[in-house]
């Protein structure tokens, strides 16, 4: 395993930072780490990057221990912390040369710096002082010298913080490529950069893991009624849907006042109103109501010009899990 952890847990004083926390990590995942504020995701990153001691438990990265083998691990490990703390007064190249060295890095120096510019997109900036970019670049510069040494674990804590629409994607694009051939650990608040690069969400709160599944999956777990959009090419009443087999519940996505024009004349749900071409409908978790939305719609002499299951946002099971 690139990261194993069982049963770590911190304390400040009297307060549990974290409680008894497990999971593993295999090499190649992209895992995002998510959590509400002081719900410990920090206080493990720091823990896996030997900069803070558990109190109990054990943690190894690439099989070595993080109190005994410390030095090994910050080999292995390519960490952005939260606050990115840069020398503001060193150019870029000088900052990555001085990385370079603490690294103690082999072969070509100079030639491994300018592919970490020209990977995280420094070119434009790499001739002035840290201090005189704008947080989007140093963010860039961050991640830069958590690469340089070719780490086989990456771990970001809030990678993209600063960054506008187009430097979002780009990172984005360059964390999912990176995680093809390393592990990444990914902390952050933006639900869907981890819905468009995480492979497996956990989700910690109040020091413990409430959920740790494939992203894809999370939609299941909070429990939450499934839900098909279905658009019909008349308007159709409430009631009359509520009859279907297995609906739950009906929401209109917009309404009509009736007008003529949009009804069918040959059909009997065309001449009631208030109506709604389009309705979300909500089954039991194990009722798929798709064959049963056709056949109303068949017996009714409506067209179904649309019918898709709408997946449950991750940001709505993050709130459904962590909410008090």
């Amino acid at each position: 395993m690139s990261i194993s952890v069982k049963d770590i847990t911190k304390l400040y004083g009297v307060q549990k930072a974290l409680d008894s926390v497990s999971f593993e990590i295999k090499p190649g995942e992209i895992v995002g780490l998510l959590g509400p504020n002081g719900a410990g995701k920090s206080t493990l990153m720091k823990i896996l990057t030997c900069f803070l001691p558990p109190n109990s438990g054990q943690a190894s990265v690439c099989g070595f221990d993080v109190m005994d083998q410390s030095i090994e691990v910050r080999r292995k490990v390519g960490y952005l912390p939260e606050n990115n703390p840069l020398y503001l007064d060193l150019y870029v190249r000088e900052f990555l040369e001085f990385i370079a060295g603490t690294q103690q890095l082999k072969g070509n120096t100079r030639e491994r710096i300018s592919e970490m510019i020209s990977l995280t997109g420094l070119e434009p900036e790499q001739h002035k002082k840290i201090g005189a970019l704008s947080k989007g670049y140093r963010q860039r510069v961050g991640l830069a010298q958590a690469l340089i040494h070719d780490p086989e674990v990456l771990i970001l804590d809030e990678p993209t913080s600063g960054l506008d629409p187009n430097q979002l994607l780009e990172i984005r694009g360059l964390i999912k490529e990176i995680g093809t051939r390393k592990t990444v650990m990914i902390s952050t608040h933006i639900m869907q950069e981890v819905e468009a690069i995480c492979s497996r969400v956990i989700i910690i709160h109040k020091g413990c893991i409430i959920a740790d599944d494939a992203t894809q999956n999370l939609q299941h777990i909070s429990g939450s009624q499934p839900v098909v959009k279905v658009e019909f090419s008349f308007p159709v009443k409430e009631d009359l849907l509520r009859k279907i087999p297995g609906i739950l519940k009906a929401t209109a996505v917009e309404t009509t006042s009736g007008n003529p024009a949009s009804r069918n004349p040959d059909s009997p749900v065309g001449t009631q109103h208030p109506e709604s071409h389009i309705w979300l409908l909500s089954s039991a978790p194990e009722k798929d109501i798709r064959a049963a939305v056709f056949q109303f719609a068949v017996d009714n002499k409506l067209t179904v010009l649309s019918l898709t299951r709408e997946e449950q946002k991750l940001e709505e099971v993050f709130q459904e899990l962590t909410k008090d």
